[in-house]
């Protein structure tokens, strides 16, 4: 791009960076300071605006860039993420948005230790929350360091780097200062300006094969090089037996993983009655529903128009196939349409970035505060207190995201976002379902699913092909791999699930039946929720 372009883009990147820190700052000044408002926004949010928010925070990079890619890349194989994301709502609908809005407070760790023996299960479950949102932020580094590396030419690692500790920074500064309201107003902003981009995109595309989305297929098809393979199952998890159970296991994260990620519990505190929470759900399955359906024009159009080998040429990912799509959609590189479009939906990439890290920090330094920290120290911490160390929490995971978001920069971001899925299916779920619907669930067997799924999920991909073994690995230059699959969701999901079962039938520990039963009424009833 020229440097008229590149100044277009960053202007705008600029006018959404400052509107969104002085809805920070506005915030930040009418703020009273108590665990309640920065955990939740003071649970005056209504379901109108919560669903647009839990629509902002779940449509992340790897949602616009991640899997756009792949489909541009691999075709129908791509399309699982779509369909994963979408319908794991169904699971979050049916089994945790009310009962959990009516059982906790501020974290997943409130539902489960409602009748437990607090502290180790706060432990567990806190450290659960943080793993699951580091490696949730991860994708969102990546994703901003490959939209600025485009935007200024591909110019190197530099560009990466730099753009990846920037976002950091941003993300800190909005956590520390505006707590979760800010979060969510910049959450809603974000997720108009992403579904307006997104659907004046899908119209463009369409428009551009004359409504015949029939002809864009069969364009797509011709341009991947594999022809009618690039519409059929089996292009990426096709062939042996390991890339179809990476299938099955990528399949089962993605659908079981949205119910156990710590940033969409979250965001069921911050209305008033769990009838909002449910109501929330339903107006974000509408909006996402609606997004997931273009991504798929997006991902086929990329591959049509912009064609799969200038996308990897881009970027081996793919993580750049809808920027490129809006630039030729424009009119080319060297006009003023493709300059003006391509600088708009690098500015709503850019802005899902931020509104999301904004959302996962807060959420897991929520958990170091309220469920770490205030375990250590429950008879000496204070509301304020709690704040102030999720604060300093917020700034030390932001440290911890950089170096890991600069560590995994090649890696395709809507791949990344599916191993934090399925370290939230392995450790979350289990815990929570366990806790909310079997009467005999006893501390042992909740502390003992955390990390019966928690540990194995981080080992298998420690050992898996992502981190070694193979040339597109983050250590290509060796060699300990054991385990055959990149994604650990079809072992470690199952194993979170028994490590609950065991640890409770070999527990000595007797169920308290009348804490059951005061939690069944709560979760079903709303009666004494916060």
């Amino acid at each position: 791009m020229t440097g008229d372009h590149q100044t277009l883009a960053l202007l705008l990147f600029s006018a959404f960076v400052a509107v969104t820190l002085g809805i920070t700052t506005w915030v930040s000044r009418n703020r009273h300071g108590s665990a309640e408002e920065f955990y939740a926004g003071g649970r005056l949010f209504s379901p109108m605006e919560n669903g647009f928010a839990i629509a902002g925070d779940y449509m992340s990079a790897a949602s616009f860039l991640g899997i756009s890619g792949l489909i541009a890349l691999f075709g129908y194989d791509g399309m699982l993420y779509s369909v994963g994301f979408l319908v794991a709502w169904l699971v979050v609908l049916f089994l945790v948005a009310e009962l959990v809005r009516n059982c906790g407070r501020f974290t997943l760790a409130d539902v489960v230790a409602a009748r437990m023996n607090e502290r180790p299960v706060r432990i567990a479950a806190g450290t659960s929350s943080v793993t699951v949102s580091v490696l949730y932020l991860v994708a969102q580094m990546v994703g901003a360091g490959s939209l600025v590396a485009l935007l200024l030419g591909g110019t190197g690692e530099a560009a990466q780097t730099w753009t990846v500790i920037g976002v950091g920074a941003l993300m800190v500064i909005y956590v520390s200062l505006g707590g979760m309201r800010a979060t969510t107003w910049i959450q809603i902003v974000k997720a108009v300006m992403l579904l307006g981009g997104t659907i004046a995109l899908t119209v463009l595309v369409l428009v551009r094969f004359h409504g015949d989305f029939d002809q864009l297929l069969l364009t797509a098809a011709e341009r991947s090089g594999h022809g009618e393979k690039f519409l059929a199952p089996g292009l990426k998890y096709g062939g042996d037996w390991t890339a179809r159970f990476d299938f099955i296991s990528l399949g089962l994260a993605l659908v079981l993983g949205t119910a156990g990620l710590p940033h969409i519990l979250s965001r069921f505190y911050t209305v008033p009655t769990a009838r909002a929470a449910r109501r929330s759900v339903v107006w974000s399955i509408g909006l996402i529903g609606g997004f997931y359906l273009m991504t798929i024009v997006l991902g086929f159009g990329a591959a049509a128009i912009v064609g799969p080998d200038a996308v990897r040429g881009s970027n081996a990912a793919g993580n750049t196939a809808v920027p490129l799509l809006a630039l030729d959609l424009g009119g080319g590189a060297d006009s003023t349409g493709g300059t003006v479009l391509f600088a708009i939906v690098a500015a709503i990439a850019f802005a899902t970035i931020l509104a999301v890290v904004a959302g996962i920090t807060l959420a897991s330094s929520a958990s170091v505060a309220h469920d770490l920290y205030a375990s250590l120290r429950r008879r000496r911490s204070k509301p304020r207190s709690e704040v102030a160390v999720a604060r300093v929490a917020a700034v030390g995971i932001g440290v911890v995201a950089i170096a890991l978001g600069l560590l995994a920069r090649d890696l395709n971001v809507a791949f990344l976002v599916g191993l934090a899925f399925a370290v939230a299916a392995s450790a979350n779920l289990p815990v929570l379902l366990y806790s909310l619907f079997w009467r005999g669930f006893t501390t042992r067997g909740a502390v003992w699913s955390v990390y019966g799924g928690l540990i194995p999920a981080v080992v298998l991909v420690l050992l898996s092909p992502v981190v070694s073994g193979s040339p597109a690995s983050l250590f290509p230059g060796v060699d300990f791999q054991f385990f055959p699959l990149q994604n650990p969701g079809l072992v470690s999901i199952p194993l979170g699930f028994v490590a609950g079962w065991l640890g409770t039938v070999t527990s000595a520990e007797v169920a308290d039946e009348a804490k059951h039963a005061e939690t069944e009424v709560r979760s079903l009833t709303g009666a004494g929720a916060a």
